[in-house]
């Protein structure tokens, strides 16, 4: 399964980047997060931050923990998670046009387990809609937030 969401910024690359990497406050601006935990922070950088953030979806509470495997300030960066039998990449990608930016989310999961291979067959696709919508509002609500910062300082 893979998904790709996208939305365009009236905002700098340099402002969108720094709302996309504020693990530390997100829940604050994206609205699907109850709230957000690092766990682990790099002395430079963003690859090895590790964070947990916590979530309702469908009703039901999930924390999750995450972390930043490779980055390319202000271009992309991929984050790795597991649960439940599957592996989770997404990659965030940043393109800058004029004054700027198109935010890109691709998410994907893998099963590991043959259980999660089993489900992702069956039920998988049902939540494939339900994965989509929360990644746009995720990137909308960067979107929002970033959008905000470039008008407060303009």
């Amino acid at each position: 399964m893979q998904i790709t969401v996208s939305t365009h910024i009236d905002a700098p690359r340099d402002v969108v980047w720094a709302r996309a990497t504020d693990f530390e406050n997100c829940a604050d601006f994206i609205s699907g997060l109850e709230k957000t935990e690092v766990l682990e922070k790099p002395a430079t950088g963003i690859v090895g931050l590790k964070w947990q953030e916590t979530r309702t979806m469908m009703g039901k509470e999930a924390t999750e923990t995450m972390w930043v495997t490779a980055a390319r300030a202000p271009e992309h960066y991929d984050v790795e998670a597991g649960s439940h039998g599957c592996r989770y990449y997404s990659r965030i990608s940043l393109k800058e046009i004029g004054d700027a930016t198109e935010l890109t989310m691709t998410f994907r999961g893998e099963p590991e387990t043959f259980m999660a291979k089993l489900l992702g067959n069956t039920i998988g696709r049902l939540f494939l809609g339900t994965t989509r919508k929360m990644l746009q509002q995720d990137i909308d609500d960067i979107k929002l937030a970033a959008e905000h910062d470039a008008h407060a300082v303009a």
